[in-house]
């Protein structure tokens, strides 16, 4: 399985950006995807994620401003965040595996920068 991640960037605070994962098959119509994050000096951690149904949970720190979908056609899934905040600054990690681990396999990370 190869994940690409992409859409990283540098934004001002109260931007938006929006990443894509593109998988290498048809990986993500049976499996979650999901995008993990980790701060400089900071653990990971899991942001968003979606089940194959197209359920989908997220941290508190991003409800309501990150939004997790799915493209099973162009097997892609995507994480459109609004309202960045400084402290949303990390490296985001898109990956798949089950509803609750989405963690089997890893994609090599996009950088997103917030600030002024």
């Amino acid at each position: 399985v190869q994940l690409q991640a992409s859409g990283g960037g540098l934004v001002q605070p109260g931007g938006s950006l929006r990443l894509s994962c593109a998988a290498s098959g048809s990986i993500f119509s049976i499996n979650a995807g999901g995008w993990y994050r980790q701060a400089p000096g900071k653990q990971r951690e899991l942001v968003a994620v979606i089940s194959a149904g197209g359920t989908t949970n997220y941290a508190v720190a991003v409800k309501g401003r990150f939004t997790i979908s799915r493209d099973n056609a162009k097997n892609t899934v995507y994480l459109q965040m609004n309202s960045l905040k400084p402290e949303d600054t990390a490296v985001y990690y898109c990956t798949v595996g089950s509803y609750y681990r989405p963690n089997d396999y890893w994609g090599q990370g996009t950088q997103v920068t917030v600030s002024s």
